[in-house]
């Protein structure tokens, strides 16, 4: 199934001018429609300080929030003027986790960014994108805060451990798999862990996605480096300019531990990478 309905989350950060961009090519290739989203969230006060906040100041933060908004709009209808994909525009209040995974429910695949500590404002900003990969059951292109990626899914490089979460990462790439010069199905140590990724690994699943017209080829590596590092180094060596992954993690955000690859992933990625959970 192609991509029809795609949704991106802007926000006023530096590095939403680039993801923006990303998912404007993306709907272009798809020939889908592209949604942006605006989270109108209000900065963290803890109890003691919000009685000591006057109503006036308050009522200017939240006409502030809403100029912001008011903005972020303007800046997607003059991103995606010159485009012919169909555009929708949103603006939706709440904890950017829980509103992002509600509304990608509704959509073929999601864009959003990775975590840049430095731009954490408002509740819930430090639980991205983690919390909202884990929730909405539909699968998240992540976008590095550094750089600029308008080419995505030309070389792509498939993180295979033969779990459900990687499978089902997997098909719900098809669209950008089928479509891609070249896929790369990678198995770190083969041996390790407790999945079984075949004989040849890699070699069942891509002979599954050729089945489905995909340029794909096996692969697999032995390594003394983290899983998450080596992966990395081996996209960077080989140009690669998507990873596609499971995520894994538990559902109780108090809790959440996620696998050290997706982990790392998150943290440092120099890629768009595609997750599924």
């Amino acid at each position: 199934m192609a991509f029809k309905d795609i949704l991106v989350h802007v926000d006023n950060f530096a590095a939403s001018a680039a993801r923006l961009r990303s998912a404007i090519k993306l709907a272009e290739t798809n020939d889908a429609r592209l949604t942006g989203l605006y989270v109108l969230s209000m900065p963290y006060l803890p109890a003691y300080a919000g009685v000591q906040i006057s109503a006036k100041i308050l009522e200017a933060q939240a006409d502030e929030a809403k100029r912001v908004a008011e903005t972020m709009g303007e800046t997607f209808a003059a991103a995606t003027k010159s485009s012919d994909i169909q555009t929708d525009w949103r603006v939706v209040e709440g904890v950017a986790p829980t509103v992002l995974s509600e509304q990608a429910r509704y959509f073929d695949l999601t864009v959003v960014g990775q975590s840049n500590p430095d731009d954490s404002l408002f509740p819930g900003d430090r639980d991205m994108p983690d919390r909202m990969i884990l929730s909405c059951g539909r699968p998240v292109l992540v976008i590095p805060y550094v750089g600029d990626y308008e080419t995505i899914g030309e070389n792509v490089m498939v993180a295979w451990d033969a779990s459900a979460m990687a499978t089902r990462a997997v098909h719900d790439a098809l669209p950008i798999l089928q479509a891609a010069k070249t896929v790369t199905v990678m198995v770190v140590n083969p041996k390790d862990g407790d999945n079984d990724t075949g004989e040849l690994p890699g070699a069942d699943i891509s002979a599954h996605l050729v089945r489905h017209g995909v340029n794909a080829e096996p692969d697999h590596m032995q390594s003394d480096l983290d899983p998450g590092n080596r992966l990395l180094s081996w996209a960077a060596d080989k140009g690669a300019d998507l990873i596609v992954m499971g995520a894994y993690g538990h559902a109780r955000w108090t809790e959440m531990v996620h696998g050290p690859v997706t982990n790392h992933l998150l943290a440092h990625m120099t890629v768009p990478t595609l997750m599924s959970h």
